[in-house]
């Protein structure tokens, strides 16, 4: 992770990427759950099955330039299908690009570390 993102951002511009994982991620995982709740073909639920999952990681911050990546798919999908709308995929693809921030799991987990050696 760390050899895709040199830095996680910290600060005002990691609040808003905080901010836009989360409005991503509430979208799609209120929309898969609503989506789910409607007797479908197989492929659909599983399509909706991935949504939720995307909007899981996204939340998180976990994963996050698959999960955005998975994002740009599905909204992809959905557009040329069902005629929804392009917003999210460009929030995927911006999130996948630039990173989740410092509040996240993949900053966490694949950040730098800082080792205090003392004599």
């Amino acid at each position: 992770m760390r050899r895709l993102f040199s830095t996680f951002a910290r600060g005002w511009p990691g609040a808003g990427l905080l901010l836009m994982r989360l409005a991503v991620s509430v979208s799609f995982i209120a929309n898969g759950i609503q989506r789910l709740q409607a007797v479908q073909t197989l492929e659909l639920v599983t399509l909706n099955v991935l949504a939720i999952g995307a909007g899981g990681l996204l939340a998180l911050g976990l994963w996050t330039p698959i999960a955005g990546s998975l994002v740009v798919i599905l909204t992809l999908w959905g557009a040329v299908v069902q005629h929804t709308s392009l917003c999210p995929a460009a929030m995927g693809a911006g999130l996948a690009l630039v990173g989740p921030g410092a509040w996240s799991l993949d900053a966490w987990l694949f950040g730098w570390k800082r080792i205090d050696i003392k004599d």
